[in-house]
């Protein structure tokens, strides 16, 4: 489809169960699908609108005002926008920081993304919460509820459906401190360069591998350790990558996973994954350290978990984290090896610095 900047359009938001908000254009004008689900987050949209992890989904966006500092390359944390579309109440086309390169309006547009906003967006949420997270479409091109529902019944479900093979780079590549001291090898399931930015401030020389590397070709590189990143989609359909898993965790090699890594590290011990309600999205969510008792405020986008009763029943494995709102698995290590994930994001952006603790729990295992 055709997509051009046109202001102020009507624009409607239709969810999979017939319910509908009518609302304003934002961004190309057009037709879009995906997951709709909410991030609680009052900043850092720019971050939020090219994390990988948000591949296939439109998100509805908490704060009031969405596009009023513009955006920034040094803000983005992958090479393009990955949502599919996004709902918000108020979207500012102009903006006020100084250093910000165009509006969000010129950004959106030139990507093609598809938004709706001037709706109720609190109401869209409770929503959500009570319903839990369904397909939507977005279209500010088509007004026809029944015509728009046909399209909408094509959508798949996010359920079952493997998305990081759309994100995950296709060809290697490194990055490297100039005095790098530990090699690490990283699977990228749709890496944030956030992480990246991590490894490499703390004297890493990073690889960045492609999903479906072998593991023989990463021995190959020698690292001291693996990272498994981050990524969109459902963990339970990844067979192939859940046994690559596997194959690294037994060469010994300390590893550390991030959301979606963290899925596949417990599913390759046996643990298996669910579909959330509605999910974990946002930048202020309290976390439990069990090993230390402190608490962290953390950034998180998942919406799927590993199941608490499977790792109840697997002695060599220790739940090292939880989340305080509603108990779920927040984090895990191996006690027979140098192996340990958080479900949430400590590289943050955006997002509090509580757990960048994390990557040097990670340097340390190197040592």
């Amino acid at each position: 489809m055709q997509l051009k900047y046109q202001n102020k359009a009507k624009a409607i938001l239709l969810l999979e169960d017939g319910k509908y908000f009518e609302g304003k254009a934002a961004g190309a004008i057009g037709t879009t699908t995906g997951e709709i689900c909410f991030n609680t987050g009052m900043t850092g949209y720019q971050e939020i609108f090219t994390d990988p992890s948000y591949y296939g989904q439109i998100i509805v966006m908490n704060n009031t005002h969405i596009g009023n500092y513009g955006v920034n390359d040094i803000d983005i944390e992958s090479d393009s926008i990955k949502i599919s579309g996004m709902i918000c109440k108020k979207f500012n086309t102009g903006f006020s920081r100084p250093a910000a390169q165009k509006s969000l309006q010129d950004y959106f547009t030139e990507a093609g993304i598809v938004s709706i906003s001037d709706v109720d967006t609190r109401a869209i949420v409770r929503y959500i919460r009570d319903k839990g997270a369904m397909n939507c479409i977005i279209s500010s091109s088509i007004y026809d509820i029944d015509e728009l529902k046909k399209m909408l019944t094509k959508v798949p479900s996010m359920a079952g459906l493997e998305l990081s093979s759309k994100v995950s780079t296709q060809k290697s590549y490194e990055v490297s401190h100039a005095d790098a001291s530990k090699r690490v090898a990283l699977v990228d399931f749709g890496v944030k360069k956030n992480i990246i930015r991590n490894l490499v401030d703390r004297g890493c020389h990073v690889k960045v591998f492609p999903m479906k590397t072998s593991l023989q070709e990463m021995l190959d590189f020698k690292p001291d350790g693996f990272m498994l990143s981050n990524g969109p989609g459902d963990p339970s359909v990844m067979t192939d990558e859940t046994n690559l898993v596997k194959q690294i965790v037994d060469t010994k090699i300390p590893l550390f996973g991030i959301c979606l890594g963290h899925q596949l590290l417990a599913q390759s011990q046996g643990i298996s994954t669910y579909k959330m309600h509605s999910g974990h999205r946002g930048i202020n969510h309290p976390v439990k350290n069990l090993i230390t008792g402190k608490s962290e405020i953390t950034s998180q986008n998942h919406g799927f978990s590993v199941k608490a009763e499977d790792i109840a029943n697997n002695k060599e494995i220790e739940i090292t984290h939880v989340n305080l709102n509603d108990n779920t698995i927040e984090g895990i290590r191996l006690k027979n090896k140098a192996a340990f994930s958080v479900q949430y994001h400590p590289e943050a952006g955006p997002g509090p610095h509580d757990s960048h603790y994390l990557f040097n729990d990670f340097m340390k295992s190197m040592n």
